[in-house]
């Protein structure tokens, strides 16, 4: 009997020794490092273009230790500044025509009730500490604001203080003083930067590298360099229609480039893009090294993304305000608990998939606000596609703008601008037109152009229009081509 009391009691002091322990595990919760870059093609990256030059070894150990996403997307936009509501879809999980009012009208920032419904928000409730570092402006303040920690600035300068340095450093600084206080609460940092958004002002060393020059002489075009990134394969002097916003910025006045489409001045803004990407990748490598230190690396989840493409170039266009593959796609790489290495999925994501992902790693619970999914099936291994059709509008210019459709290997893409002066419809076969090109490009064989005007495609041109439709029905798009049914 005195044996099997001390038995028991024994047993209950191991248990009673276990249980902290096992508290404490099941207590440690993931970190989160969002990683959100300002204007990048995900073709600029290795990952998604051997051929490119852009070096970048953090980018590709976090690609090389996770998983790279091949068709990850933003919506798309009602507003010339595509990055505001591509930001409003990250924080809120919503889709393209159920934003604040602030994603379309960039001054009418009062508070939503969306605002506390937005990624910040929620993880400050689910008790995680919450910081961010980010550009000002053409964002959505109202969960911004929701940060616990904010240190934004615009920092497009190619120095420490006035560069991408800058934003690492806010980061550097708010896990120092985790460290001091010993803060044991996980945290979700959104680590964003400013570049490679133009004004591109690389520093110096780095625009060296790449052959390029900060060119500000309208009147001229700047020198050709053998070290500036090649023309891309789908390089064009001219688009050949017009893209259907006048006047628009990104084609008309950014420095450096302005209406010129060149050699010359599109290989120098490559390489100036190049610049500002690689110093990102080093800013980023100092963040990684010290959550290491801290041990809190393999802990965290860290996303890399951006919040939209662009063309420098790219069939003859330089901005974000179109539809083609290297601006409607975003680089999207992942890595983090329970991610094997060295993997590669379709995903067929939006960036509004992001938050629902985000709560369903951390274990809390998706609000019902959230029009995305979560992918974190795909990131374990566990499901190719979370989605077999994507959409996407560009409306921010002339009415009612652009539309495209995405299935397996074929896409569509419609054009509706200049009070209908410019009415195209262009469709693709990507598995073997990747680079979408057009006529204009010359290239050989049957499927390496647009396919709308060949009669042995016609059903799946008929095909792919009735799924455009049904999918702007679907997201209540409140416009309709010109050569639409308001119905199916």
């Amino acid at each position: 009997m005195i044996k099997n009391i001390g038995y028991i009691a024994g047993l209950l002091l191991l248990l009673v020794a276990c249980q902290p322990s096992e508290q404490k595990q099941e207590s440690k919760r993931p970190n989160f490092l969002f990683v959100l870059v300002d204007d990048q093609s995900p073709f600029d990256l290795k990952q998604y273009d051997p051929n490119s030059i852009l070096e970048t070894p953090t980018i590709d150990r976090l690609a090389s230790g996770g998983m790279v996403i091949e068709s990850a997307r933003h919506m798309g936009s009602m507003n010339g500044a595509v990055c505001t509501p591509s930001r409003h879809m990250i924080m809120t999980g919503r889709t393209l025509w159920h934003l604040p009012p602030s994603a379309e009208f960039q001054k009418q920032t009062d508070p939503h009730p969306l605002d506390t419904m937005s990624l910040p928000a929620i993880f400050n409730r689910a008790g995680y500490k919450t910081m961010r570092t980010c550009k000002k402006g053409n964002s959505y303040p109202g969960a911004n604001r929701q940060f616990a920690v904010v240190k934004d600035a615009t920092k497009r300068g190619g120095t420490e203080e006035s560069g991408s340095a800058w934003h690492a450093q806010q980061v550097l600084d708010y896990l120092g003083e985790r460290e001091t206080a010993g803060e044991d609460d996980p945290f979700m940092i959104y680590f964003g930067f400013s570049h490679p958004h133009d004004t591109r002002n690389g520093t110096p060393e780095l625009l060296a590298k790449y052959g390029a020059t900060n060119h500000k002489d309208k009147e001229t075009i700047p020198a050709a360099n053998p070290k500036q990134p090649p023309l891309q394969d789908n390089y064009l002097q001219a688009h050949p229609f017009h893209h259907g916003h006048p006047e628009l910025r990104d084609e008309e006045r950014v420095s450096g480039v302005w209406k010129r489409r060149d050699e010359n001045t599109v290989r120098n803004e490559l390489g100036r893009e190049y610049a500002c990407s690689e110093n990102i990748d080093s800013q980023m490598a100092k963040v990684l090294a010290r959550l290491e230190q801290m041990g809190e690396l393999d802990n965290t989840y860290i996303i890399y993304t951006s919040d939209h493409g662009m063309a420098i170039g790219r069939h003859g266009l330089q901005g974000k305000q179109n539809l083609y593959e290297h601006t409607w796609r975003v680089p999207f790489i992942v890595s983090g608990p329970g991610i094997q290495p060295g993997q590669r999925a379709e995903g067929n994501i939006y960036l509004l998939d992001v938050l629902p992902t985000l709560c369903d790693l951390a274990g809390i619970d998706i609000p019902e606000t959230v029009e995305g999914v979560s992918f974190k099936p795909v990131l374990m291994g566990q499901k190719e596609t979370v989605r077999e059709v994507q959409y996407g509008v560009y409306c921010g210019g002339t009415k009612p703008g652009m539309r495209s459709v995405r299935q397996g290997d074929w896409k569509l893409i419609k054009y509706d601008v200049m009070d209908g002066a410019v009415r195209e419809t262009q469709l693709f076969n990507l598995a073997e037109n990747p680079n979408e090109y057009l006529p204009e490009h010359g290239k050989e064989g049957e499927m390496l152009t647009d396919l709308a005007d060949n009669p042995k495609y016609a059903d799946k041109l008929k095909e792919m229009e009735a799924l455009l439709l049904k999918q702007m029905i679907a997201h209540d798009d409140p416009y309709r081509l010109w050569d639409q049914n308001s119905t199916l």
